[in-house]
């Protein structure tokens, strides 16, 4: 119902029981919904966006990501724990020097689809 103000009012008279019983059983716990709520806000940065997608080509060290984008290793060293903190980076020591990767195919999947997302014609 759309007010004099032109705003849509829920009337709850033509509410629909059947569809509210189905979604509220299919919606997951509110643990889980916080803790994904949680995984999207990491992606809310663009600097770890780019570091992601500098670990599509191969794993790296904070020198070669630091140097790929014109960043001080610190602050790569920073975004790295975010996002080994949200499972989406892995490292492993050779020596000295500590390589990143994706942690798995979810990753390249989760940012491949938000990209051909805001890339899609409308």
């Amino acid at each position: 119902m759309i007010d004099k103000n032109g705003v849509e009012r829920c009337d709850y008279i033509h509410a629909h029981p059947e569809l509210i019983r189905a979604a509220k059983e299919r919606m997951p716990d509110e643990e889980l919904l916080y803790d994904l709520a949680e995984l999207y806000k990491v992606f809310g940065d663009s600097t770890r966006i780019k570091i992601l997608y500098a670990l599509f080509e191969a794993e790296m060290c904070v020198c070669d990501i630091a140097q790929l984008l014109g960043m001080t290793q610190s602050a790569i060293s920073h975004q790295l724990r975010v996002l080994k903190g949200a499972k989406l980076v892995r490292n492993r020591r050779d020596g000295k020097t500590v390589f990143y990767a994706l942690a798995d195919d979810h990753v390249r999947t989760i940012i491949g689809q938000g990209m051909n997302h805001i890339t899609e014609e409308e």
